[in-house]
């Protein structure tokens, strides 16, 4: 599959104009690290745009949303920026908005959910640039070994197939990573299969809710109390958990489509269904997407465009999901990727995007939310843990700083 050229005209628009990008590298190696891809869509763009340089510097994602930050604050911020969060540079004026810089056509062909949560006020700022649902991944023949004929579809079921995965002497029978790599990824997943979300309808915390204490502590008794997850959460990171599935270990655990690949290159046979929830199928999953956006301060907002309106080409946005295992962010490339036989481990997934619940990366809170439910949530499950305290502390955490702006 190769970059097109298509879907943006020629131009020399801005002569003697150099972009800069700052990007996430979503390879796990130099062989297959986002500076290839990017290269390669940049001299596709410049051959087609002479007018107009793009420099683009990759950084791992434990660096890149900390280097964006710094040069933000040193006066001299990227023209563009792919990172994890895009609020609290919508909410002081630093970002343009999408509708400044797409075609209608680009702009509409984002995947309406995707789209609504790169809102800020009713404005999207945040541009989605790689995408992910959840489900669960299961080890078929670990299941075989222990006698389990079906996939699990609700709670008791995880607990049933846990269970017997144990008996049988696996190391991790329910991998539950709730250390804190990604706790915010985990503790959502669960809050959803549960009935519960992070807000409620109308944008307000909603952490504390019935639905999300009961999740908690149903996971706290049923699954950590049984010693059906190998380990102590909290201690438990996700990149953990999805090597020790890599490697065997793991009966069942939540996981994205990176997994997938990680665990075919280990010959690993895995199925994967939706998510369970406490009588059936989770009533919605979540969904993960990162965030372009463009700064103000370079007044390229012209340039810019012209460069992302190449981007989001139908092709460039398929090659770029092909490549890292993720979900295309258009339907367009959504439409071609499920027309596309080749992908069909990634349907499933892909099936689930339109109605996935994200993060609430619209509130300028959730960044230091984020950061509590990572240093709390480990705990809160363990043994000694109060879920339902836990809970109302941070939901007391996030009340105070969405009141405050922070």
């Amino acid at each position: 599959m190769t970059l097109t050229l298509t879907g943006c005209g020629s131009s020399s628009e801005g002569n003697g104009v150099t972009l800069t990008l700052v990007a996430a590298d979503y390879g796990d190696n130099k062989a297959n690290s986002s500076e290839h891809y990017w290269d390669a869509l940049v001299r596709a763009f410049e051959k087609r745009n002479p007018g107009i340089k793009v420099e683009v510097k990759v950084y791992n994602w434990t660096q890149v949303d900390k280097k964006v930050e710094e040069l933000v604050h040193a006066g001299k911020a990227p023209d563009m920026a792919q990172i994890g969060a895009y609020a609290d540079y919508a909410a002081s004026g630093k970002l343009y908005s999408a509708d400044e810089l797409l075609s209608i056509p680009v702009q509409a062909d984002f995947t309406p959910s995707l789209a609504q949560a790169g809102e800020y006020q009713r404005v999207q700022y945040g541009m989605p640039f790689g995408a992910s649902t959840r489900r669960l991944f299961y080890n078929k023949k670990l299941f075989a070994a222990a006698g389990i004929t079906t996939p699990p579809q609700t709670w008791a079921d995880i607990v049933s197939d846990a269970t017997a995965l144990k008996a049988k002497g696996v190391k991790t029978p329910f991998a539950l990573p709730f250390g804190p790599e990604e706790t915010q990824a985990e503790t959502l997943q669960w809050m959803l299969a549960g009935g519960g979300d992070y807000t409620d309808n109308i944008g307000k915390y909603s952490i504390s809710s019935p639905e999300n204490v009961k999740t908690f502590e149903w996971l706290q008794k049923e699954l950590v109390g049984k010693g059906l997850t190998g380990a102590d959460p909290a201690k438990v990171n996700r990149e953990d958990a999805f090597a020790g599935f890599a490697d065997g270990d793991v009966g069942m655990l939540n996981g994205h489509p990176t997994l997938m690949k990680q665990a075919e290159a280990k010959g690993v046979d895995y199925g994967t269904v939706e998510l369970p929830g406490p009588y059936g199928r989770a009533k919605a999953t979540m969904g993960v997407a990162d965030w372009m956006m463009a700064f103000k301060q370079n007044g390229h907002r012209s340039q810019v465009g012209t460069f992302l309106n190449f981007v989001y080409s139908e092709q460039n946005v398929l090659k770029f999901s092909t490549d890292y295992n993720l979900l295309p962010v258009t339907t367009s490339a959504s439409h071609a990727m499920l027309a596309d036989d080749r992908f069909s481990k990634l349907h499933g997934f892909l099936n689930q995007l339109p109605n996935a619940h994200f993060y609430p990366s619209d509130k300028t809170s959730w960044p230091l939310v984020s950061k509590t439910i990572k240093a709390r949530m480990g705990i809160a499950v363990g043994p000694r843990g109060n879920p339902s305290a836990v809970l109302t502390d941070i939901e007391n955490t996030a009340d105070t700083a969405d009141n405050s702006g922070e």
